[in-house]
């Protein structure tokens, strides 16, 4: 089995479980970088230890664990695995809401530690990347309409097919190292030849 390298913050004012938790993250090859008791924490110190994972109790002195995991998702996102003595149906739903991937119930049983906390950081990854690619596509949507309407301009403008105003729009961007999106967003601003008139 391959050591387990996790750093994880444990939010939790309940010491006996804050402890038991800690001593099973260590058996299992994780380190603990922080821990806090109240919801007003959570956001803090996890943009001071930037952990692999937090995991956050239910029951908080100034609130519940679902409002700070809402919190930490909103600041900055990372894996969240809840700790709740009681799995009410209510209190799943809002946890799966506010970003929640993983759940263990108190007293925790230290076997069960390791396969929620590779569950959530796993799944966590899985969504950063179509979240990325989301954005990505997004953009690049983005970008070919700026293209498309910029091309609209020159083909108006000085009368050229559509691909001799995407060569122009593409050599202008080769020319001044800028991207097309760039290129094309310039000309839409301006709405004149500018520096594209010289690039034959």
């Amino acid at each position: 089995m391959k050591t387990r390298r996790w750093r994880v913050l444990i939010v939790d004012d309940h010491a006996p479980s804050r402890a038991a938790v800690a001593e099973a993250v260590g058996a299992q090859g994780g380190t603990v970088v922080g821990n806090g008791s109240r919801v007003e924490d959570a956001v803090r110190l996890v943009d001071k230890h930037r952990p692999d994972v937090v995991l956050l109790a239910v029951g908080l002195p100034d609130g519940d664990g679902i409002e700070a995991a809402r919190r930490v998702m909103t600041a900055l996102p990372c894996p969240i695995v809840l700790l709740t003595s009681h799995t009410d149906p209510d209190i799943t739903a809002g946890a799966v809401e506010a970003g929640v991937l993983g759940f263990l119930v108190k007293p925790l049983r230290p076997e069960e530690l390791a396969p929620a906390l590779e569950v959530a950081v796993s799944r966590f990854r899985e969504l950063e990347a179509v979240r990325k690619e989301n954005e990505e596509l997004k953009r690049k949507l983005e970008s070919r309409k700026l293209v498309d309407r910029a091309k609209g301009i020159l083909m108006t403008r000085m009368g050229l097919t559509e691909p001799e105003a995407f060569r122009r729009i593409q050599k202008t961007a080769m020319d001044t190292r800028k991207t097309m999106a760039e290129v094309a967003q310039a000309l839409l601003l301006t709405n004149t030849m500018g520096p594209l008139s010289t690039t034959r």
